[in-house]
């Protein structure tokens, strides 16, 4: 049976808000060490920014630390909901060639899985698995 993204999903996240700016989201990336902020506005999400986007569309287009996260966010995303399997969210990040997805439900933000929340956590369980069953032949 394939796991539900709410199994695996990051919860709660780090956010932002409009009213936050570029150095504001940078420094909260640092902090984190995350690479992904998701740009919410009474608990609903407008927009994401990745560290891609402050670089892309902040500094190298020569916006100071001061620019509006509105300037630099995505506001055409995509979202996966918490039911949805673990190869749903695959399948959409590999189509669509993303590595975060938000974690909506009704408009309000509620996780963010990773395709890396993807891999390894499928592997750490594969991994728990084999090696549960080596532990148990070991005592019999």
């Amino acid at each position: 049976m394939n796991k539900q993204i709410s199994e695996v999903m990051s919860s709660p996240c780090i956010t932002a808000t409009l009213l936050d700016n570029v150095y504001e989201l940078a420094v909260l990336m640092k902090k984190h060490d995350i690479g992904f902020i998701p740009i919410i506005e009474d608990s609903k999400l407008i927009g994401v920014v990745t560290d891609r986007d402050l670089v892309v569309r902040g500094y190298a287009d020569k916006h100071s630390g001061s620019t509006a996260v509105e300037k630099v966010m995505t506001a055409d995303f995509l979202t996966i909901t918490p039911d949805a399997t673990v190869a749903d969210a695959a399948e959409l990040m590999a189509r669509h060639q993303i590595r975060r997805l938000p974690v909506v439900e009704s408009g309000r933000l509620v996780g963010v899985v990773a395709l890396g929340d993807l891999a390894v956590r499928d592997a750490f369980i594969h991994e728990a698995g084999a090696a549960l069953n080596e532990i148990s032949e070991h005592i019999h």
